[in-house]
């Protein structure tokens, strides 16, 4: 008759199946948090190019506007230091604009971001696989990585394909087979605990700054207003258009009076 005998766990394996439990766990909270954020900077970044686009671009054509005044002022004035410098600032400024204005002139991706939940579900899949935070030596994180940067380039083009893609290529490297001891892969496990719990603290913080600037501040409100049956930013631009009338004409009646200077001069 033979006696089939159960090997009672060890303390260390006891505490490993713990803290696997408990790496789970969180694993699926930091893919929900990576989403998130991916999330807002992804709407943040559509936001940002209507608005420029919108908006943005009527401000670049007054701060050139502007600038010419400025540079009329200063043309007419030669010694006067403080119109040379006035002239200069208004032409960085001017150029500024002109510069941040061509990013909402870019093709593709102009609408909102609204990511399907298939596409959630894929990026999060990701996140869980193939995050930096889980990586068990300086080499591993590089190429983690490098492959989450693809992924968050993917999750805000909407390319959910691409997303599998980036899965697949993960889990059929070599580099993705481990083998382990209980000792060390406990050791592992509570380092990539604490790993993933100080990403979760600072991922909280840079969604709070993004949440506490004036991109997110504007975001809501036009969200707010769009509620309302307003179209806010249309409204900025139909402000921004009355004022770079009346600038234009400054500017023409400056640079009439400055040929009639000239013809003067002349004479």
């Amino acid at each position: 008759m033979s006696i089939d005998l159960i090997r009672a766990q060890t303390p260390e394996e006891k505490e490993l199946v713990r803290k696997l439990a408990e790496l789970t766990v969180l694993q699926g909270e930091l893919a929900q948090q990576e989403l998130d954020l991916a999330t807002l900077q992804a709407e943040l970044h559509a936001f940002e190019r209507m608005y420029l686009r919108i908006v943005g671009i009527r401000y670049a054509e007054l701060d050139e506007i502007e600038a010419q005044i400025a540079e009329a002022l200063a043309k007419a004035a030669p010694k006067n230091s403080e119109e040379q410098n006035r002239a200069s600032q208004a032409r960085s400024q001017a150029n500024q604009s002109a510069k941040a204005s061509k990013i909402g002139q870019e093709p593709g991706r102009r609408g909102k971001f609204t990511p399907s939940d298939a596409l959630k579900k894929s990026y999060r899949e990701v996140a869980k696989c193939i995050h930096p935070d889980l990586a068990t030596d300086e080499n591993d994180r590089a190429r983690r990585q490098h492959f989450m940067a693809q992924a968050n380039q993917a999750y805000e083009d909407g390319d959910e394909a691409r997303l599998r893609e980036i899965l697949r290529e993960w889990g059929s490297s070599s580099e993705a087979v481990k083998g382990e001891g209980v000792g060390a892969e406990l050791i592992r496990v509570i380092r990539r605990i604490a790993q993933i719990e100080s990403r979760l603290q600072a991922i909280e913080s840079i969604i709070a700054q993004l949440q506490s600037s004036d991109l997110f501040r504007l975001k809501i409100e036009v969200e707010r207003t769009e509620a309302e049956g307003r179209d806010l930013l249309a409204e900025m631009a139909i402000r921004l258009d009355h004022k770079i009338a009346s600038v234009r004409g400054h500017l023409a009646s400056l640079q009439q009076e400055n040929r009639n200077h000239e013809r003067q001069s002349s004479v």
